[in-house]
């Protein structure tokens, strides 16, 4: 019997692990308006999207953010 709970304890650990994260976007995003800085836009205006996509074939933190960006612009508000 108790190797049945320790076999439920353990599947419930590797299942809780899996399981997707919430808020997941809060945590990607460490440094608000780095792109903005980055890419020479001002942070009350709205980044091109040529300059986006073209930031977003870099590589490096420049492109990662940049296609962060371009996910999150398609998200549903």
């Amino acid at each position: 019997m108790s190797e049945i709970k320790k076999l439920i304890d353990e599947l419930k650990s590797v299942l809780s692990e899996a399981a997707p994260k919430k808020k997941w976007i809060q945590a990607a995003i460490k440094k608000p308006g780095a792109l903005h800085k980055s890419l020479g836009v001002a942070k009350d205006k709205k980044i091109p999207s040529e300059k986006l996509a073209k930031a977003a074939s870099m590589s490096g933190k420049l492109g990662r953010r940049a296609r962060l960006a371009l996910t999150l612009r398609h998200l549903s508000k």
